[in-house]
């Protein structure tokens, strides 16, 4: 993923200018800032500011709390606490500015997560970059039979050159019409524009507090969710984890480690731990619940 040189001089010039502060840091995302972290073909992610940390997070707490909390709990135990209980707004006084560089249809697809502060390049000001994503060979794949979101299985070598060559033609063709009509029709940009594909490249600052953060990556690092915005979502996590260490293991443990049952299903889990044979019928869940919850609890379901 080669960076524009203006890029990497303003890298180059923001990591070399420091300035002292009163204010809470975190020394292992002050390493990391303003670096970006390379996302499929041409894209990144770099954090460019952030506000708060885990003492932010323990100190919105206590003043909920009041008196004593600090004797009686770790800040660990604390943060643990908030996310097993889910009481989320402590998490709110923690904000991350992020600047990031990805295909369209990834950013119409993370800005269905509304909790966050937005502003994207305008390709009606400016003339986008000639650049496109293609994804990897290995990750072509036909559509899943059981998911209408998802792929399914690999396509042959000779299929999987097929589709690149026609991914790629496409794009260098509409990008060159693009350019043919700004620079040989003089055509306005906000209409030479509307002629690219999903698969163009646009950039955007995203500022967000943890709290609803965490609600992003805990959708957008499911194994569910699509490859592309995965992606970004697992360099994020990198930063995260290096911001806010406590938070991220707590949300590691409990959201994306830990699951949440309904009634019935934790009426099952009871039945089972007390010896009864419990079967779909008599469980009160949907036949798809059921199965979701036996491969939950690795159990046969057939033999329960």
């Amino acid at each position: 993923m080669p960076l524009s040189d203006a890029l990497l001089q303003d890298i180059q010039d923001a990591r070399a200018h420091s300035m002292p502060t009163l204010r809470a840091t975190a020394p292992a995302l002050e390493a990391l800032l303003y670096t970006p972290f390379p996302c499929l073909d041409h894209g990144f992610v770099r954090v460019v500011d952030y506000m708060g940390d885990d003492d932010a997070v323990v100190q919105s707490a206590r003043v909920s709390y009041g008196r004593g909390t600090k004797a009686s709990r770790t800040d660990r135990g604390l943060i643990r606490y908030l996310m097993r209980h889910r009481h989320t707004t402590p998490f709110e006084m923690c904000e991350l500015k992020l600047h990031v560089k990805l295909p369209i249809f990834v950013a119409r697809q993370w800005i269905r997560h509304r909790t966050a502060n937005v502003n994207e390049i305008s390709a009606r000001y400016s003339v986008l970059d000639r650049e496109f994503y293609l994804p990897r060979p290995e990750d072509i794949a036909t559509q899943s039979k059981d998911n209408k979101q998802g792929r399914g299985e690999a396509l042959s070598p000779e299929q999987t050159e097929d589709v690149l060559a026609a991914l790629r033609e496409d794009a260098e063709r509409a990008f060159s019409r693009y350019e043919g009509l700004l620079e040989e029709q003089s055509l306005a940009r906000e209409l030479a524009r509307i002629g690219l594909p999903l698969s163009a490249y646009t950039q955007w600052y995203w500022k967000v507090d943890l709290h609803n953060l965490l609600h992003f990556l805990s959708l957008r690092l499911d194994p569910h969710a699509q490859l592309e915005i995965r992606v970004y979502a697992e360099a994020i996590a990198q930063a995260v984890k290096a911001w806010v260490p406590l938070s991220w293991e707590a949300f590691e443990d409990y959201r994306l480690g830990g699951v949440a049952l309904s009634a019935q299903g934790l009426d099952v889990v009871r039945r089972l731990l007390r010896g009864e044979a419990v079967g779909q019928e008599q469980s009160g869940l949907a036949p798809r619940e059921w199965r979701e919850l036996m491969d939950l609890l690795e159990r046969d379901e057939t033999n329960p």
